[in-house]
């Protein structure tokens, strides 16, 4: 699909005739505030509502449309333009460049001061229970189950703008099981999850994991893994090296903030039923040894 494209002349032309575009900013509604063409509308691309909104930013099907994003190398004008296409607009335009492109040829600009960026100070932070969450996914040859583990307790430490370290409590008593809610078997598999076959809860009622260290990864672009965390997982009666990556950041209020998504070899942990390394002739109990964790933390 080939969307038409207007350098920064010739749309600032365009803008001085008869018959002028509705220019329309598909970005961010911060950045329109921030930097935007001179008479742009706003309808961020990236929100579900988009489409349901063009109506009151052009309602005439057949008026000529420019719409432009960030710049080159930036989608959300081509994505908004294709959307516009299937919704009967018939005079659809992108501006090259986008809004840099616009800029580099010195036309003009409505300009704002930028909210300043938030910041996450050096200190000891800890874990906001009620936003951070750990999941679990476990599998056999045929199926799966997936549910939650508690978090007891957990902090971070933030040095030098870096994560440092910091520990988290596990409460391994605290284990649910999303797909059998409801079902007779749900607490079958939790007392079995829960007693001496996997990780007898009983006698170690607690796992703790303890972040030694960490580092960015270089080149990692927006939205993709981050941070290499490196830590030690406490589980039974073990403790031995969990390394995994995450994407880490900042929220737009200040919070530390990290996802990541793991999986380890429970048998490392003594957590040995169902194991093909360490039982034979298992049939329908063989038990695959990787846990999946799906990790949300949120700081206080």
């Amino acid at each position: 699909m080939r969307i038409p494209q207007l350098t920064p002349a010739t749309l600032a032309g365009l803008l001085n005739g008869i018959r002028p575009p509705v220019v329309i900013d598909v970005r961010l509604d911060d950045d329109f505030r921030c930097c935007k063409i001179p008479g742009a509308l706003n309808n961020c691309v990236f929100e579900v509502a988009f489409t349901e909104r063009m109506p009151a930013v052009a309602p005439d099907l057949s008026a000529p449309v420019c719409l432009y994003g960030a710049g080159d190398g930036s989608m959300e004008s081509r994505m908004a333009a294709e959307k516009l296409l299937r919704l009967g607009y018939t005079s659809v335009q992108e501006l090259s460049g986008g809004i840099a492109g616009w800029r580099d040829a010195s036309m003009p600009v409505e300009e704002s001061p930028a909210a300043p960026a938030p910041v996450l100070f050096d200190g000891r932070y800890r874990i906001d229970l009620a936003e951070s969450r750990i999941q679990w996914t476990g599998r056999n040859l045929l199926n799966h189950h997936t549910g939650r583990i508690g978090l007891k307790s957990g902090e971070i430490i933030i040095e030098d703008g870096r994560l440092a370290g910091g520990s988290f409590v596990i409460a391994m008593t605290d284990i649910t099981c999303h797909d059998l809610a409801g079902n007779t078997l749900h607490d079958v598999l939790i007392r079995h999850l829960c007693d001496h076959d996997f990780f007898d809860t009983g006698l170690y009622p607690e796992a703790r994991f303890e972040i030694t260290g960490s580092e960015p990864m270089e080149g990692a672009g927006a939205g993709a893994p981050n941070l290499h965390v490196h830590g030690q997982l406490t589980l039974k009666d073990t403790t031995a090296p969990l390394d995994f990556l995450a994407s880490a950041g900042v929220t737009p209020d200040g919070k530390a903030a990290a996802q990541a998504t793991l999986a380890f070899d429970r048998t490392l942990w003594k957590v040995l039923y169902g194991s093909g390394k360490w039982f034979h002739h298992l049939g329908g109990h063989l038990v695959n040894d990787m846990i999946e964790l799906q990790l949300r933390i949120v700081a206080e």
